[in-house]
């Protein structure tokens, strides 16, 4: 795993991404040549091609990344890659066009584009497929051993063994325990005496530690030995982490919150944000204005009640605030006072709401939340306070949400989306602690573009 913008990425994922950069290129530049013969020499040095080979690989490699062909889930599936691929042509190309058409000198030639695109689809088509023989390769990967056999190891096992492109092959597990029975179709190798022994005997490079009660128990003078005799040793939580993005919440040792690396706010980081927060919505509300005014006549004309919903949530260190929106349903639709998540075909919301909320205009409002500091852009999603005050009360470790501001987007928000039931929010502190325990300017800019993304292919609302 490689760290990039505080989030792990699979080292063979990243050398999926950057060999697919290398042969998009190559595709367009052969196409050149061999459309141009000997006249590519001039189109390279006088006419700019290269940055227009640039302009076209970005786009498509953008697409690919937006059409989710760089995710565990599809990496696997052969129909999911090629019916995607043919997807990315496609998108691809209108963007292009248009492009083409605001800026016409970006054009390469109709000639080049089309022989490029000919060459690259079946190039990445049987790339796709020899990547996909090498991550499924049992040789070509390392052997892995998990120490435990409670939640966590049970978690780390499974999550390691759906992702292929991680390289892992967990053959099994060790603990005190002697009974020989198969953690979740995962064999029991033997007694944690005899650990030595079994990575000789298998050949294991990495040992994850993943015990429940370690007091007296954890061998430490073997697991020194092996870390010096060359294996990597790991903490279940940690490897849990950096493989799904989350912290296992329900499964942490109290005192691995304290020890762990992160959970450190620099105080430049904090007025950078503040900063940022601030300029940024109020340019945002200043250009956005008009569309502002639009969608309030829009929701005034289709039902009655007031256009702005006002609902007071839980913020930094558990204070409440209003928290600001286009009302999106019938006025009155929680009188009684109890909240009702949302579900898929809501009869409480009205014509325009619905479509408000497929397209998250309904949080354009949060702006002005953001602009007089009740949120930033980026951060944990705020809930009312009977919700926080039941996630408080079943969900460890949730009171550190509220270490630091909510936002309008968040990691959560990007990887769960809509959350109804304890078990989507227990999912979601998880993935909220993750990101106050590594808040970067790194972080927020990818939730950002990741944010996008969710928009544009209408995900997760409701």
């Amino acid at each position: 795993m490689i760290r990039v913008l505080n989030i792990y990425v699979p080292a063979r994922t990243l050398l999926l991404g950057l060999s697919e950069t290398v042969l998009v290129c190559l595709a367009f530049m052969l196409a050149a040549a061999l459309r141009l013969g000997r006249d590519v020499h001039p189109l390279m040095a006088e006419e700019n091609g290269l940055a227009k080979i640039a302009v076209m690989s970005g786009v498509y490699l953008l697409c690919m990344y937006y059409l989710d062909l760089y995710d565990s889930r599809i990496l696997s599936s052969r129909h999911e890659v090629l019916t995607r691929l043919l997807q990315v042509v496609g998108v691809g190309t209108v963007i292009l066009a248009l492009i083409y058409y605001a800026y016409p000198k970006a054009q390469l030639g109709r000639g080049i584009f089309i022989l490029g695109l000919l060459l690259l689809f079946p190039t990445l088509i049987l790339w796709r497929e020899l990547f996909r023989r090498i991550v499924s390769s049992v040789h070509l990967s390392e052997k892995m051993v998990i120490v435990g056999h409670g939640p966590l190891a049970g978690e780390v096992s499974d999550e390691v063994r759906q992702r292929p492109e991680l390289g892992m092959d967990v053959i099994g597990w060790v603990d005190v325990s002697r009974n020989g029975f198969a953690m979740r179709g995962l064999p029991y190798l033997g007694d944690l005496d005899t650990l030595s022994d079994l990575v000789d005997r298998h050949q294991v490079s990495r040992i994850v530690v993943a015990m429940e009660d370690r007091r007296g128990q954890l061998p430490m003078d073997d697991l020194l030995a092996l870390k010096l005799r060359g294996a990597v040793v790991q903490d279940g939580a940690d490897v849990y982490e950096s493989v799904t993005g989350k912290v296992p919440v329900t499964s942490l040792r109290p005192g691995w919150l304290l020890f762990t690396s992160g959970f450190q706010r620099p105080g430049r980081l904090y007025w950078y944000k503040q900063l940022v927060s601030f300029i940024v919505s109020l340019i945002a509300l200043t250009v956005g204005l008009p569309l502002l005014i639009l969608i309030a006549i829009a929701i005034k004309l289709d039902s009655k009640g007031p256009v702005i919903f006002r609902q007071q949530r839980i913020g930094k260190n558990g204070r409440p605030f209003n928290l600001f929106k286009f009302r999106t349903m019938i006025d009155g639709a929680d009188a009684d006072g109890k909240h009702r998540p949302a579900t898929d075909g809501d009869e409480r919301f009205t014509r325009v709401g619905r479509w408000l909320r497929r397209t998250r205009l309904d949080e354009m409002p949060q702006l002005y939340n953001i602009l007089r500091g009740d949120m930033h852009f980026v951060g944990p999603r705020p809930f009312v306070r009977d919700q926080e005050e039941e996630c408080v009360r079943q969900i460890p470790f949730y009171r550190q949400r509220w270490a630091v501001k909510p936002g309008v987007t968040g990691w959560a928000q990007i990887n769960r989306g809509y959350c109804a039931t304890l078990e989507d929010n227990i999912e979601k502190a998880a993935y909220d602690i993750y990101y106050i325990k590594h808040m970067s300017v790194g972080l927020d800019l990818l939730i950002l573009f990741q944010t996008v993304k969710t928009v544009l292919l209408g995900r997760g609302s409701r």
